[in-house]
């Protein structure tokens, strides 16, 4: 792909002294044709979907119809009309776990290195008898097909419900989907997949897959921060009670009743991020114009970049398998002996590099090998350089030296 092109679409990256960025796991840039599409809203249609006939809310309306139906089309999905708005992500997962009714004994399987939006919701229904599960991975990362397999058996008809990240944010690695969802349904399981890391790099097809439902956040994907999408199949979406009704949910109310709109209505409380869904449709927009696969070479280019630079310092460790191609775009460091606050600081200060510090929020993870401080996370996106890429190495480098002699 022309990188020097994609990335002059990015403010940003064309100042006279742009930093090197590579938090993309956290957040993508975004592109000039987002920003110009919210700023266009607030400037020439500022209304609200769905309620006013007028122009402006005929346009909004318009746009919203537009954008679910593009956001379908990126994931696969045939139907646009199970493509739910959220916030984010981690809304998404949290209305399929507080949204469903459970019985005491249900069991929910994840893997251990979950991130806590795919952690948390399913921990808090313990309160109604459920019960989670979690898989180990092998020592290098990667998914255990055979342990998933032998959980599922174990958990028998009590088996209610599998969530699983596609890609990790830790370590880039992916999850088998496919194979597990059949494993899943197999056993009688509904399926959902924590999307978050795998839609805004790799081409996605959710039918392919066979999972029930996929949560994701357009922050991520060259998106505005505060819109996310949830899609599913229309017969589960159906049965969710809403975490937040009210508003465009209702369909009729008297003073001792209610009853709802269908899907996507009834999941859409409140007054929609309709500068964001703007910014939504002008992102996919982009995104449409580029072969997926695309991407996700060039972020694998500069993880072997970065990967190779590094990897023969002494007391560092990347997490996850040796080849960067199994990695995606991350490179995350373990350092022994050294604060990774405060390597994350120097990058900053030594050599414009933007990476991230900490538990990444996988907190279980890091929690299972007594890992207080986290680690080094370098992500990289397809705007990203073979030149920045080998800055971070020297700057690593230098820094790793200084603070070891």
């Amino acid at each position: 792909m022309d990188v020097a092109g994609f990335r002059e679409l990015f403010p940003p990256l064309n100042e006279d002294k742009s930093p090197v960025y590579l938090d993309n796991a956290c957040m993508t840039l975004r592109p000039i044709n987002v920003i110009n599409a919210i700023q266009d809203y607030y400037a020439s249609n500022p209304s609200c979907a769905g309620r006013s006939v007028h122009r402006w809310g005929m346009a909004i309306s318009q746009t919203v119809t537009r954008t679910r139906r593009k956001l379908a089309a990126h994931i696969g999905a045939s139907n646009a009309r199970e493509v739910i708005f959220t916030p984010n992500a981690t809304h998404s997962i949290n209305q399929v776990a507080a949204g469903m009714t459970w019985k005491s004994g249900d069991v929910v399987i994840t893997s251990d290195r979950e991130h806590n939006s795919n952690l948390v919701p399913w921990l808090q229904q313990s309160a109604s008898g459920v019960k989670l599960q979690t898989v180990k991975s092998q020592p290098d990362n990667q998914f255990d097909l055979e342990a998933f397999e032998d959980a599922c058996a174990n958990a028998g008809k009590s088996l209610r419900m599998v969530s699983l990240v596609h890609v990790g944010n830790l370590d880039g690695v992916e999850i088998p989907i496919a194979e597990a969802t059949k494993i899943a349904h197999d056993h009688g399981a509904i399926v959902h997949v924590d999307g978050a890391q795998s839609a805004p790099h790799i081409p996605i097809d959710v039918e392919t897959l066979g999972c029930d439902l996929f949560s994701f956040s357009l922050h991520k994907m060259l998106g505005p921060t505060g819109v996310g999408a949830l899609w599913g199949r229309e017969e589960i979406l159906s049965q969710l009670e809403p975490i937040c009704a009210g508003g465009g949910t209702v369909e009729a109310a008297t003073a001792e009743h209610y009853t709802l709109r269908s899907i996507p209505d009834r999941l859409e409380g409140g007054l929609g991020h309709y500068a964001g869904i703007c910014g939504t449709e002008a992102a996919l927009d982009l995104l449409s114009q580029y072969d997926m696969r695309d991407l996700a070479a060039q972020e694998v280019r500069i993880n072997r970049i970065m990967s190779e630079g590094i990897r023969h310092l002494p007391g560092i460790e990347i997490i996850g398998p040796q080849d960067a191609a199994l990695r995606g775009g991350i490179c995350s460091i373990l350092l022994e002996n050294l604060d990774v606050q405060n390597v994350g600081i120097l990058m900053d200060e030594v050599g414009d590099v933007f990476v991230r510090s900490g538990l990444h929020c996988v907190n279980q993870w890091f929690d299972a090998r007594g890992i207080e401080q986290g680690s080094l996370r370098a992500s990289a996106y397809a705007y990203n350089t073979e030149e920045e890429a080998r800055t971070f190495v020297d700057t690593f480098n230098e820094i790793i030296d200084g603070l070891t002699e």
